[in-house]
């Protein structure tokens, strides 16, 4: 049996793999020069490469399509993936149970995968890309590059998705698998920063928040919320809980959403309220813009005060209590509108895909055309950060190179 894997990331090398050691001759097509290129990125180049969680928790953190892996996940869980990658690079576990290589360096769990490459004798053509799939009477019989034909009785999709489109994710994949009749489901950004609607933003644009939450509400239903880290940009908001929430957003209209961030979470409104008294009581007669330096870091000053409507001249011990209940209600709730989510193409994963109701969920294996698989971020499945998206990666590979 002969294998053509189309794509050389992480789900490409993993495929090929497998498909070598049972058997396969196998050849993995790469467009760009290099194999593994968007790793080299991820995790700003530190390649947050799995979770050291149970499969439940894996499962729990996949935002589309959970269903369509737990049989896969618990042939490959992260365990797993720890232990195939660990035989030939060091590991190790940070906050959140984020598994990176010891030594930081994103191009060593390349070139372990590399090295499992060259150990299974697969051929790696790099700086060639493929154009078409040749199939014939519902089987794949091979595929067209810009170089050639080659012919093969399988081949695997590991193009990725259209995020970060300089490393070569140009959603050739999505081509691949409409030619083959397949349904793609509409391409979003996920874990993707949210543009803003207004002004107010600007004006703390580079502040970087920690320990803060975020609501995201619809009127009163709550969409989303979380607690985190966050920070402004030039264009809105960024940062985890902000890429997290974009996960959720990229499926429904922003139209009507407002975003309320509580700059302190962990005290209640009427804590706040003391805390607040006794601030000013240290502050005796000052204005209220030079009574809060305690409890809010200085940009964040102005803008609260703004928002909450309250005269920031006014000296502390002369603010009635329905003003300072502004004061309160800024702080915990600052409010901003979300004009749209960024770009796919800065987005970390791209949401949507083919649709998982057409590939077999032990195989991978297309339903509609005989020979073909797809593996990692080309399917419709997504997840949160924390080395959920490469471990999708790994276990789509290892069912489509077991199967």
């Amino acid at each position: 049996m002969f294998t053509v894997v189309i794509g050389g990331g992480p789900a490409g090398m993993i495929s090929a793999y497998f498909k070598a050691i049972n058997g396969h001759e196998v050849a993995l097509i790469e467009r760009n020069e290099k194999l593994g290129k968007k790793l080299y990125i991820t995790g700003k180049g530190r390649c947050n490469v799995t979770n050291d969680c149970e499969v439940e928790d894996f499962l729990a953190n996949v935002v589309t399509n959970s269903k369509f892996l737990t049989g896969i996940a618990r042939r490959f869980s992260p365990s797993d993936f720890m232990a195939f990658l660990s035989k030939k690079v060091k590991l190790k576990t940070e906050r959140g149970r984020r598994v990176y290589p010891m030594s930081d360096k994103a191009s060593d769990i390349i070139a372990c995968l590399e090295s499992y490459l060259n150990d299974a004798g697969v051929r790696v053509f790099l700086n060639e890309r493929v154009k078409n799939l040749i199939i014939e009477e519902s089987q794949v019989k091979g595929v067209v590059t810009e170089k050639r034909k080659i012919f093969c009785d399988e081949v695997i999709v590991c193009t990725g998705g259209a995020s970060y489109p300089l490393t070569g994710s140009s959603g050739d994949g999505y081509k691949f698998a409409r030619q083959a009749g397949h349904i793609v489901e509409d391409i979003r950004p996920a874990l993707v920063g949210i543009n803003l609607k207004g002004e107010v933003f600007k004006k703390l644009q580079g502040v970087s928040l920690k320990n803060v939450g975020i609501t995201v509400k619809r009127g009163e239903k709550i969409i989303f919320e979380d607690f985190g880290e966050m920070m402004f940009t030039h264009f809105g908001i960024s940062g985890p809980i902000v890429l997290t929430a974009s996960s959720f957003l990229n499926k429904i209209s922003l139209n009507d959403l407002a975003i309320f961030v509580d700059l302190k979470p962990a005290l209640s409104f009427e804590q706040l309220d003391d805390r607040l008294l006794r601030d000013f009581d240290k502050y005796k007669n000052k204005q209220i813009k030079n009574s809060l330096n305690d409890l809010l870091i200085k940009s964040l000053i102005p803008v609260i005060i703004e928002e909450s409507g309250v005269d920031g001249e006014t000296k502390n011990n002369e603010l009635c209590k329905a003003d300072r209940k502004k004061l309160l209600s800024a702080i915990k709730s600052l409010m901003f509108k979300p004009l749209s989510l960024r770009g796919v193409e800065e987005a970390i994963v791209t949401s949507g895909g083919v649709n998982v109701k057409e590939i077999d969920p032990k195989t991978m294996q297309s339903k509609k055309v005989k020979g073909l698989y797809f593996a990692g971020e080309v399917i419709d499945v997504d997840a949160l950060t924390g080395g959920y998206n490469i471990t999708i990666a790994a276990c789509t590979a290892y069912a489509a190179g077991n199967a």
